[in-house]
């Protein structure tokens, strides 16, 4: 193949064009019901200074997607086409998913060999006032099978990593407690039982460590279906005698952290499994600047809080207690993987002095954190592939050879492959966000 050209799969050659400059991105907000409201949520205020639009104070703003996820897809858009017409330049704008198709090459190599014309992950930023449900996300060949047979629930066929990098405090429920914690649980809270049936419970209490990964999975398994599968007239029962058992147990001692956000949680969702389930999973408090990722097949649901969020390019979701969604419990408790134990927290490691990286075990994404203070300078070293960043406070200049753009909170710029970026702050504290295919994916073969 000659050297103007770059093989797209299962396409003909498509012709490179060089684009060497930054590009401004629209970007698509989600209005779910559990995001904060207004002004309060950090997406209200970003999707606000990104669109120029006035942000309805009675509207939950929970997600700003920044990708080419046809659910939610972010738009190029040039400085000279802003303010046509009296409006936002919306009608000069193109999908960022059209755009990177008619060139490739801002793409790199390797990331069109890998993933085609198309942005491999998906960045967010949300704002969690009311917990998510409990769900998982489906591995790549579950994804294919959801999408075949129920394309209107499971939109593409993408499996769907993903990490979450805390803002603000930001609280999770995240993958299955230790047995030891769990055999506590049972023991600590009889409405378990009385869901699930005495059988069941006992099994947890009949295994040990010794007994081996399958042998232990294999038990929380069958209590974790059992529970999940309760029927909702059984289920509302059992939630309204655990609260009423938990309220009268304060007065005479403490509950615990889980006990409280159980309570919580059944003032949110009353009489949902998705309550007593909670006390299956880990409860994790991320401080700012810390980063917690899941695999696919693992149960979570985030609690409260802001993160930005970096995952493969998907919105598949598989959902089974703490919504109003459509639930799917027999996938979700067939797919898990039902490991055990605390999750691992990413605390990043620096880059530069100002640049802080994640790095999850995904070919597809990293995140870099960047805090700048006025006067400030820093270098993003240039990569193989394209990179999303994101201004949530502050102001400064981001310069790549020729092309220099002042940016302002808000603002989301996308980086074509092969660009070193200078970032220099120019007010008190300057915060940015990158996302962009992992480096790792580079130094392999």
């Amino acid at each position: 193949m000659g050297a103007d050209a770059i093989q797209t799969n299962d396409r003909e050659p498509a012709k490179l064009t060089v684009v060497e400059g930054i590009e401004r991105l629209r970007c698509a907000v989600k209005n779910y019901e559990w995001g904060k409201l207004g002004h309060d949520s950090l997406v209200a205020r970003l999707h606000e200074a990104n669109s120029g639009n006035r942000v309805n104070p009675a509207v939950p703003h929970a997600e700003l997607w920044m990708g080419t996820h046809e659910s939610g897809p972010s738009h190029v858009v040039k400085e000279e086409e802003l303010g046509l017409s009296g409006h936002d330049g919306s009608e000069c704008m193109v999908t960022l998913k059209s755009w990177v198709s008619d060139n490739p090459d801002v793409l790199g190599s390797r990331v069109v060999d890998k993933w085609g014309c198309d942005l491999p992950f998906l960045f967010k930023v949300l704002s969690v006032k009311k917990a998510l449900s409990i769900q998982a996300h489906p591995n790549k060949a579950l994804a294919e099978k959801l999408h075949r047979e129920e394309p209107l629930l499971y939109r593409d066929a993408n499996h769907k990593p993903e990490i979450a990098l805390a803002i603000t405090p930001f609280q999770a429920l995240c993958g299955f407690v230790s047995l030891k914690a769990l055999k506590e649980v049972i023991a600590n809270v009889p409405e378990i039982t009385e869901l699930v049936g005495s059988k069941a419970a006992d099994q947890i209490f009949t295994v040990n460590e010794k007994d081996g990964d399958e042998s232990i999975k294999s038990a929380v398994r069958l209590i974790f279906t059992q529970l999940m599968s309760a029927s909702n007239n059984e289920t509302k029962q059992v939630i309204s005698e655990m609260k009423m058992r938990l309220i009268t147990e304060t007065n005479h001692r403490q509950l615990t952290e889980k006990e409280k956000l159980v309570l919580e949680l059944e003032k949110q969702y009353p009489g949902d499994v998705g309550v007593i389930s909670a006390f299956f999973f880990n409860y994790v408090k991320l401080k700012p600047g810390e980063a917690l990722y899941l695999n696919a097949d693992e149960p979570h649901a985030y609690i409260s809080g802001d993160c930005v969020e970096c995952m493969a390019a998907s919105d598949n979701v598989v959902r089974a207690g703490l919504t109003p969604k459509h639930r799917d419990v027999q996938t979700l408790c067939s797919m898990l993987t039902y490991k055990l134990g605390y999750p691992e927290i990413l605390k990043g490691f620096p880059l530069t002095p100002y640049i802080t990286r994640y790095l999850p075990p995904f070919d597809e994404f990293e995140v870099d954190h960047c805090d700048l203070p006025t006067g400030k300078s820093t270098v993003f070293p240039a990569i193989a592939g394209p990179s999303v960043y994101l201004v949530i406070e502050g102001t400064g200049k981001l310069q790549t050879g020729s092309s220099q753009l002042l940016v302002n909170r808000g603002d989301v710029l996308f980086v074509p492959a092969h660009n070193e970026i200078h970032v220099t702050g120019e007010s008190d504290v300057m915060k940015l966000y990158r996302a962009g295919v992992s480096s790792r994916f580079f130094q392999t073969l």
